[in-house]
């Protein structure tokens, strides 16, 4: 049996946390290990921490690397250490809670890392009111015969109606094939108020570039050839990967933030552990003004009420 490797540990502001096992390989394609990964974090601090606070932030655990299970995690466990902060939620569908990882500093996201979290998937609410969420998430999502030249004319209509509506997006890689853009809204509305507003959002983009977007709800009933504006992302408890989160893929690609005027030059694969820390020096976080440009959803809800929108029913 291969010897352990010994712990270390790390000074995160205030805080030491402890490391065990840096040494295993948890990204088999370049060979970086878990306390390369505990490293890439703290490279951007920064942003991971904005991208993250005060929201409620599901765990994909892999304890043994990326090639082996994941473990979707919601409950912090026993055992954590008490500077960590937590916010509880409710699943009213199950009549049960979850006290959830609530980040507000840098020593949180490495004491997840080494509880073996690669990907963090925040709620797109905060601790202050979990169910009025204050972003509104762009998820253009290729289908499997795709091609990101149609993501990258996709995203510019969008950019093209957002302009339009006065609101800022936020885009950023998804770390896999497909582009995401935020929007800070009010917190002032329900899930399924944002929802609505998003589909509204979709069909607009779906009406302005028909031959390269898709609105419909089933999967099996979509040209797998087009790009699906998922609207299903703004659902309550439904996360995807935060700005800066690395993906459990075994090249440890990373959502991370672009310019607008880079849509059409980047290439999702080149975003990577090895390479974001350098952009990350350079250009600093992307996403530093997102809380100083906050939308009005009424615009899209009056858009919903004009077109008729219903809101389909809940995913699963």
């Amino acid at each position: 049996m291969a010897q352990k490797s010994a712990a270390v540990e790390l000074e995160v502001g205030p805080h030491t946390v402890r490391i065990s096992n840096p040494d295993r390989v948890y990204f088999p394609a370049r060979g970086e290990t878990k306390l390369d990964l505990v490293n890439y974090y703290l490279s951007v601090g920064d942003g991971i921490v904005n991208a993250l606070r005060e929201r409620p932030c599901m765990l994909h655990r892999f304890p043994s690397g990326v090639a082996g299970e994941k473990v979707h995690q919601k409950r912090v466990p026993n055992g954590a250490p008490p500077w960590l902060e937590t916010v509880r939620v409710t699943f009213p569908r199950y009549n049960r809670h979850a006290d959830e990882l609530c980040v507000t500093e840098l020593a949180h996201v490495a004491w997840a890392v080494q509880m073996s979290t690669v990907e963090f998937h925040p709620w797109n609410s905060r601790r202050a009111d979990t169910e009025k969420p204050d972003e509104w998430r762009i998820d253009l999502d290729p289908m499997p015969d795709c091609g990101f030249d149609r993501v990258r004319r996709v995203a510019h209509v969008a950019h093209e109606v957002l302009d339009e509506l006065g609101a800022v997006g936020w885009p950023k890689t998804s770390g896999g094939r497909g582009l995401h853009v935020y929007v800070r809204i009010e917190p002032r509305w329900s899930f399924t108020d944002v929802r609505r507003a998003a589909l509204a959002f979709a069909h607009e983009v779906e009406r302005r570039a028909p031959d390269d977007v898709t609105t419909t709800w089933w999967r099996k009933d979509r040209d797998p050839r087009l790009l699906f504006v998922d609207y299903n992302q703004n659902a309550r408890d439904h996360t995807i990967a935060s700005a800066y989160s690395v993906r459990g893929n075994p090249e440890g690609t990373v959502s991370t933030p672009i310019r607008w005027d880079e849509i059409d030059d980047v290439e999702p694969g080149d975003f990577t552990i090895a390479t974001v820390p350098a952009r990350f020096a350079e250009l600093g976080d992307l996403h530093a003004g997102i809380d100083q440009a906050v939308f009005s959803l009424d615009p899209l809800l009056e858009w919903a009420d004009r077109d008729g929108v219903e809101e389909p029913p809940e995913p699963d």
